[in-house]
């Protein structure tokens, strides 16, 4: 699967973000997702070959079913697997450039006013600005809040989803407050999704 240019695909209002702690295989996650979903694979600490492998398998999964993939790496990893994107930590902003001449979408994240801003001068397409809420990924970890969310969306300048501890539900109402549709993200929705399913699973395949 050849990567597009940004121009030729939509950018998803809902993304599953790969967590390594995550009981639930990616795959499977990925098998969940609504057709133009999103997914920000992570996973830093695979090695190279395995992380490879998987980010493979998911451009098969997501060329079945619509979805968009990034990866949370170089550019030229990215487009080399046929990846839409790539998901670029602070310190590699600088690669933005290169991401953009590849014809990658780029995304950052932001935790804060400096960090909202960098990603604004960096020309993300996407900013990812967490924690909205508590989350069990990151636990103890203060939560902005809306009023706070809010102002670091203005700050990055571009189209913000809102990623920690997020549902539906809660981007409904987020969505509400700032007066357009916001874009979410999630760990543990959609691994609680899954576990839901395989109840749901195990509970069918109980003679009766």
């Amino acid at each position: 699967m050849r990567a597009r240019h940004p121009s030729s695909v939509d950018l998803p209002r809902q993304w599953l973000f790969s967590d390594e702690r995550a009981k639930t295989g990616l795959p499977e996650l990925a098998a969940l997702l609504p057709p133009g979903s999103g997914i920000v694979l992570r996973h830093d600490g695979l090695a190279r070959g395995v992380r490879w492998r998987l980010l493979r398998r998911l451009m098969r999964i997501a060329k079945a079913r619509r979805l968009v993939v990034l990866l949370a790496g170089p550019p030229a990893d990215a487009r080399r697997a046929g990846a839409h994107g790539v998901h670029l930590r602070h310190h590699h902003a600088a690669r933005a450039k290169q991401a953009r001449g590849l014809g990658l979408f780029v995304t950052m994240p932001a935790h804060g006013a400096r960090e909202a801003r960098r990603a604004r001068r960096a020309g993300a397409d996407v900013v990812f600005v967490s924690p909205l809420h508590r989350t069990r990924s990151h636990p103890g970890a203060p939560a902005l809040g809306h009023a706070t969310w809010l102002r670091l969306a203005r700050l990055s300048g571009t189209a913000a989803v809102a990623l920690g501890g997020m549902t539906p539900k809660r981007a409904r109402v987020l969505s509400h407050a700032r007066g357009c549709r916001t874009g979410w993200a999630g760990i543990d929705i959609w691994e609680d999704r899954a576990a839901k399913r395989r109840t749901r699973q195990k509970r069918k395949a109980v003679p009766t």
